[in-house]
């Protein structure tokens, strides 16, 4: 039978991204089927994910602002949103491959994250050809990735980084991309945005999930715990407005929210 970690770790080399999407579904469908298991040692992880050679990668504020009165800029947000999923599905197998100690459940939840992450790509670059580019015809960024590196060591901080903090920014701020493209009357880029803000709903919730179970392991205080992180490693605080409905789905509690809503207006 197939180890688990050593899969996820052939779809992280991948440097095709329809090789990562398709490698992906495959070893979802071999896990359901029971012919992955959890079982045996886990390879070194990797430093970096297979990449492919575009798009080239730049700092965040090198990007060049997108205007969606035009073609190109509604192209370059899709490709923008697809460059994350991209790296989204690598943070997901990363979860799974990295942190082999973690009980089955983990792996299967972070697993069945990867195959909606490989989804809503595989939808954005279907637009993006729609609007005539492909993806690397834009710049990207590290800064997922990046994330990534910082949380290596410890899943307790993988789980407060990238689901609770970056994939949340996600949940507030694709509303207002969905409304300026209802203004434009890109509806088919809307129904892509409105599918992938309903899933990754669920993806901050399995975050939340198992970041409150770490810190129970660990004897800590999950608010606490999760505010003193967002301290340290972001300390000019999360900007808002957030999206409340959102994150309460997402296992927000009234006193984080409350807390992140006083922290942004604290840094205005």
């Amino acid at each position: 039978m197939d180890n688990l970690y050593t899969r996820a770790q052939a779809c992280l080399t991948a440097d095709d991204p329809a090789a990562k999407v398709a490698m992906t579904r495959v070893l979802a469908t071999d896990w359901e089927a029971g012919a992955v298991c959890c079982e045996g040692d886990a390879p070194a992880p990797l430093a970096e994910p297979g990449r492919p050679e575009r798009p080239c990668l730049v700092a965040p504020r090198d990007l060049p602002r997108r205007r969606l009165s035009s073609a190109r800029g509604r192209a370059a947000l899709v490709h923008a949103i697809a460059h994350i999923e991209l790296n989204a599905i690598n943070l997901a197998l990363d979860a799974v491959q990295r942190f082999s100690s973690m009980p089955r459940e983990f792996h299967a939840d972070w697993l069945s994250v990867a195959v909606d992450e490989a989804r809503h790509f595989e939808l954005l670059s279907q637009r993006l050809g729609a609007l005539g580019y492909g993806y690397g015809d834009f710049p990207g960024h590290d800064g997922l990735w990046d994330s990534a590196r910082r949380s290596a060591g410890d899943p307790l901080l993988r789980m407060a980084l990238v689901p609770r903090v970056l994939e949340a920014r996600g949940l507030d701020v694709t509303p207002g991309m969905i409304a300026r493209l209802e203004v434009r009357g890109d509806r088919e880029t809307v129904a892509v945005l409105e599918l992938i803000l309903a899933e990754e709903v669920r993806h901050v919730a399995i975050g939340s999930r198992w970041f409150r179970y770490l810190c129970e392991q660990r004897g800590l205080d999950p608010e606490r715990c999760f505010a003193e992180l967002v301290a340290e490693h972001f300390p000019r605080g999360l900007g808002g407005p957030f999206n409340l409905p959102a994150r309460r789905a997402a296992g927000f509690s009234e006193s984080e929210l409350a807390a992140l809503a006083g922290a942004a207006a604290g840094s205005q």
